[in-house]
């Protein structure tokens, strides 16, 4: 049998060409991602055992999801991470991809003298009107009525939000633009959004939020978990879209997130809020990481891939310790296939 010279030439040079660039990928020793404030901590947790296993330091910039797609879209970072996804559209006019990496609950967090965590409860309907301003005293009989028995104080409400573009401020607004449809009129979704409140402060990033909530007595906000439970600021259950009491916690979070349809929705472009069932946490969302499909530095995105797997395949330990949602195994193998198909790094 006689041999095809050409070919066996193209696939030594295919297989050298391989070796070289898994090489220039085993040489990165540092990746920079910026963007999620929601996502920080376990993005923290994972960057620390990341480098002690495996040598390679990641640096996450916690600047909020709008700040984090406009680096990545700048290519000023090796990754972004939105809690707000990028549509189809926007992601292939800016050559991008996106997946989700961890999925989370945000909370109602409010400081009242004398209330402890789930203590109180609140509605969709009621929350929308006190971030519209319609409502402004704790003791509002509308808030009477979701807690009897509760001695609510004649004190007025302080809202506080994020300052900067935040995908935590996404959830959160597509959130109440499904429960009321006032606030869907008057106010909308998006990372920023037009707070319509008197005397509402605003807080930059998760952090911000949580720092003014733990302030100012009588304030009302919302953050990620994690950031609740850090602070020890006392947050409140929930009625979710079955009109069950639920308080946040990662089963609640795994209910909702258990409807996602990530094989069939074009961008892994899934929104967790107001899910059905009796048990889902109506504010559910999850993070997503974003990276160039074909990038100017292939060593770099191959690394942060790298990253990502490492996070899949060895990251729910962390992700249970601090109440996250890990990414299912399932769920995983569609990642890693959508990497296959969209990002050249050839």
């Amino acid at each position: 049998m006689k041999l095809n010279k050409k070919l066996i030439a193209g696939a030594v040079l295919a297989a050298t060409a391989a070796f070289s660039f898994a090489a220039q990928a085993d040489e990165v020793k540092s990746i920079t991602g910026a963007g999620s404030t929601f996502a920080y901590p376990i993005i923290a947790k994972w960057a620390t055992a990341y480098k002690a296993e495996k040598g390679v330091e990641v640096n996450y910039q916690s600047v909020g999801s709008g700040a984090g797609i406009n680096q990545i879209k700048a290519n000023t970072v090796s990754f972004g991470a939105s809690d707000a996804p990028l549509t189809v559209e926007d992601l292939e006019k800016s050559g991008l991809t996106q997946w989700p990496l961890i999925m989370g609950g945000e909370v109602v967090v409010a400081n009242l003298p004398g209330i402890k965590g789930g203590e109180l409860v609140i509605d969709g309907p009621v929350l929308a009107d006190i971030m519209m301003g319609k409502i402004t005293k704790w003791n509002d009989p509308a808030f009477e009525k979701l807690n009897p028995g509760k001695k609510l104080p004649d004190m007025p409400i302080t809202v506080v939000h994020r300052s900067d573009a935040s995908g935590t401020t996404a959830i959160f607004t597509n959130y109440l633009s499904k429960v009321s449809p006032e606030w869907k009129e008057k106010v909308g979704e998006g990372t920023t959004v037009n707070w319509l409140s008197k005397g509402n402060l605003g807080g930059k990033g998760n952090e911000g939020v949580a720092s003014y909530t733990d302030r100012i007595k009588g304030s009302i906000g919302y953050v990620e978990y994690a950031y609740a439970l850090q602070n020890n600021l006392p947050y409140m259950d929930m009625i979710n879209s079955a009109g069950k009491r639920v308080k946040p916690t990662m089963e609640n979070f795994a209910a909702a997130a258990s409807h996602a349809d990530w094989k069939g929705t074009p961008g892994f472009r899934v929104v967790l809020t107001d899910q059905p069932g009796d048990d889902s946490w109506p504010i559910t969302g999850s993070t997503f990481a974003i990276v160039h499909t074909n990038p100017n530095n292939p060593a770099q995105v191959q690394a942060v891939l790298d990253f990502f797997k490492w996070t899949m395949e060895h990251g729910q330990k962390a992700a249970d310790e601090l109440h996250y949602i890990p990414i299912p195994a399932d769920v995983a193998k569609l990642i890693e296939a959508s990497w296959a198909e969209k990002i050249k790094l050839k």
